[in-house]
């Protein structure tokens, strides 16, 4: 992998899709403006852009217009951005800090913070509706359907809930997967197929690309838990740990850190293999498959 050509590509897109979200997210001079301010500082805090970044890479193997794809990348990082700001609040696991920030609902309160990731949902359906993400109504309906499954309870919201019965309920290595696969790979896994959608993609492209994002969506969670196990506070810029102290069963305690690193890796390893059919072009999406599992936050 040339860790020059990924953090370059990476810098890339990370501008590219802020540069996207301040344009369709302003701060109004009206009375409701503290949640679009609250709405901008969640998805300006930081963070890798990593879903976004598979969205455009998924896209170029298709030769999207960048003006769509970007459109597309802004409408995920919306809805992982709200995802997250739920995830912090008190009901669910109370975390003080995000990307060595306050959370959302410190920096404002936590009624601003439910609506701010309320609208960021909303707006990120918006955006996949209109016109300007893609001229045929039948590619922007495939889009809205497919990113409500992923997000929903039949994909992210889904693992939530399994996420949240953790720390009461044993689970298996299986219903671990499962919970994963919702919670983390369903996006992970729409991300690359959002691409293909625009792209007017194969049956059999479609199927290799999301299956390549459950795989990495698995990887990914993985390496999560093993920096809350090995990492530091500081440099993941939130709380370590939490998973141990609440009792949770997690791919480490299961099968043991040295079982889940060859897990990630193998997983990584069927991911790049399911790029065969797109030949070099899938390049970038190779190098954040194994970036993944060799991130340090």
């Amino acid at each position: 992998m040339s860790d020059t050509r990924l953090a370059t590509a990476l810098s890339d897109v990370t501008m590219a899709v802020e540069a996207e979200l301040d344009r369709l997210i302003p701060v109004p001079a009206t009375l409701e403006a503290q949640v679009h301010e609250a709405m901008r500082y969640a998805l300006f805090a930081g963070g890798k852009r990593l879903r976004p970044f598979l969205v455009l890479a998924s896209a170029d193997l298709f030769s999207v217009p960048r003006e769509d794809a970007i459109r597309v990348a802004a409408a995920m990082e919306m809805v992982h951005t709200y995802s997250l700001i739920h995830d912090d609040l008190p009901a669910m696991d109370d975390d003080d800090l995000r990307r060595g920030k306050p959370t959302c609902h410190r920096q404002f309160d936590e009624a601003t913070a439910i609506l701010a990731g309320d609208a960021l949902q909303a707006m990120a359906f918006q955006v996949l509706s209109e016109p300007e993400t893609d001229p045929d109504p039948a590619i922007r309906m495939e889009l809205v359907q497919t990113f409500a499954r992923a997000a929903g309870a039949n994909g992210m919201v889904g693992g939530q809930m399994i996420d949240l019965q953790a720390e009461t309920v044993t689970y298996d290595l299986d219903q671990i997967t499962r919970l994963q696969n919702l919670k983390t790979g369903a996006l992970i896994s729409w991300s690359v197929e959002a691409g293909a959608i625009l792209g007017r993609a194969t049956p059999a492209e479609r199927v290799a690309l999301a299956a390549y994002g459950l795989d990495v969506g698995v990887a990914f969670q993985i390496a999560d838990d093993l920096l809350d196990v090995e990492g530091d506070a500081t440099q993941m810029g939130k709380a370590v740990a939490k998973d141990a102290d609440a009792g949770k069963a997690t791919f480490i305690t299961i099968l043991g850190i040295e079982g889940a690193r060859n897990t990630a890796a193998a997983l990584i390893e069927n991911a790049v293999a399911r790029l065969d059919l797109f030949g070099e072009k899938a390049f970038l999406l190779k190098d954040i498959a194994r970036y993944i599992i060799e991130r340090r936050s």
